[in-house]
């Protein structure tokens, strides 16, 4: 029999709250966490918003902020996130041992100074041109080695254990929008074959800097209803025209169910089901007909050993743009047939937006939250049918229902697919 894996901490930092609790409510009242981008400039972008985390304030999780000077918001948000989760599941107070604790985290990249490197290409222009060398010159004497090493995806996961003295398996996938929801089912994996007793996972991101919000513009990803920020992000809408790029982390301390009920501790849930497949297609299209995200939703039920009849609730990718909402709801349907028209969907980007790598662990976190307190969150902004997408997607108000078993879902540029599936702890 293999082990079973239990939730018994959560921590989150998003643009809708900087707790746990402060999310959930957000979540439940339906109140968005979208607005003008104030990170840096962006009058003349063609998009102005965001959901940015505000507020935040390292010093309330570390005795010494100075050790993250120069660290990134991804990894200052991993910090005060993972610190909620450690200290919500009681897990050091249990004297674990270090060698069977372990961190996996889907973190994406750290932002550079958009400003600096201008500064440097500028300095290092001869003739119209970019000379390398002086590039390297005034590169060596104005960047700063450690913020340089900071920018390494590892580095969260490589303070968190360093904080936690996490001694065990120590890894970070970068799958996109899917990473910390495939960081959550590979470590799930780790405890059910032996090798951990307990894993902190999850994911943290920030990629509202110039770069990024360049870059998304680009694949024209990103909405553009600069006249309403907190409605611009509208999953299932008719009317949708991009995501709402987001930040934050979510992180969960996974345990084996025995060692979790030996040291007596509380239990949020189970995951019971996880799917990880390709769409094999293109680099920045979901398959039209959605083969990967069909594939993976039946792996994971298969991993769990239920039918759709047995899933109470979805909480979808729903990024908000015209293809992703229209495919997932293709995939929703093709793997729950009847079901499908029975079965809840919503989606929290409608509120925090795409919180990118970091996307699926607060997404898992709100699965908990549902079936621990019987209510789900609504889709905000859905104002609009459109044909294509044509689910109860839990529009604008929470629902109060009974979840036993709910499905989570993580699609990422690339192809990348992940389906977990949480259920309530049944001993």
């Amino acid at each position: 029999m293999r082990r079973r894996v239990v939730v018994t901490g959560m921590g989150a930092i998003t643009p809708i709250g900087n707790t746990v609790d402060e999310m959930w409510k957000s979540l439940q009242e339906g109140k968005s966490g979208i607005g003008s981008i104030t990170h840096f400039d962006a009058s003349h972008f063609p998009t102005k918003f965001a959901a940015e985390v505000r507020g935040f304030d390292l010093g309330k999780y570390v005795d010494d902020a100075k050790r993250f000077e120069f660290s990134g918001r991804n990894i200052r948000f991993a910090v005060g996130a993972a610190k909620q989760a450690i200290d919500d599941s009681g897990l050091l107070q249990s004297k674990i041992d270090p060698a069977q604790f372990g961190v996996y985290l889907g973190a994406g990249e750290g932002q550079q100074d958009f400003h600096l490197v201008m500064g440097l290409i500028a300095q290092s222009q001869r003739d119209g041109q970019v000379d390398l060398e002086l590039f390297t010159r005034a590169g060596l004497q104005r960047l700063h080695a450690q913020t340089e090493l900071e920018q390494e995806p590892n580095m969260p996961a490589g303070h968190l254990a360093g904080l936690f003295d996490a001694q065990g398996p120590n890894l970070n996938c970068l799958t996109a929008c899917a990473a910390s929801s495939q960081a959550i089912g590979e470590a799930t994996e780790i405890i059910r074959r032996g090798d951990a007793d307990a894993m902190l996972s999850g994911g943290a991101h920030s990629m509202i800097h110039p770069f990024g919000v360049t870059g998304f513009n680009l694949l024209t990803a990103l909405s553009t209803h600069n006249e309403d920020p907190q409605g611009a992000s509208r999953p299932f809408d008719r009317d949708r025209d991009g995501f709402v790029l987001g930040e934050g982390a979510g992180m969960v301390v996974l345990e084996e169910l025995e060692h979790a009920r030996k040291r007596g501790a509380r239990i949020y849930g189970e995951i019971v089901g996880y799917g990880s497949t390709a769409d094999a297609y293109r680099i920045t299209d979901i398959h039209p007909e959605g083969r990967g995200a069909v594939a993976c939703i039946r792996m994971a039920m298969r991993d769990a050993g239920v039918n759709p009849e047995d899933i109470q609730y979805i909480n979808a990718h729903g990024t908000s743009t015209e293809v992703n909402d229209k495919v997932e709801t293709s995939a929703i349907r093709q793997t729950f047939g009847e079901a499908a028209y029975k079965t809840p969907v919503s989606s929290i980007k409608s509120m925090m937006g795409h919180l990118i790598a970091a996307a699926g662990s607060v997404e898992a976190i709100t699965c908990l939250l549902c079936i621990r307190d019987g209510l789900v969150p609504p889709t905000i902004n859905y104002q609009t049918p459109d044909p294509d997408c044509d689910l109860d997607y839990i529009p604008n108000v929470a629902r109060n229902l009974k979840v036993r078993r709910a499905l989570s879902n993580s699609f990422g540029f690339g192809g990348q697919n992940v389906s977990l599936i949480f259920s309530e702890y049944v001993a």
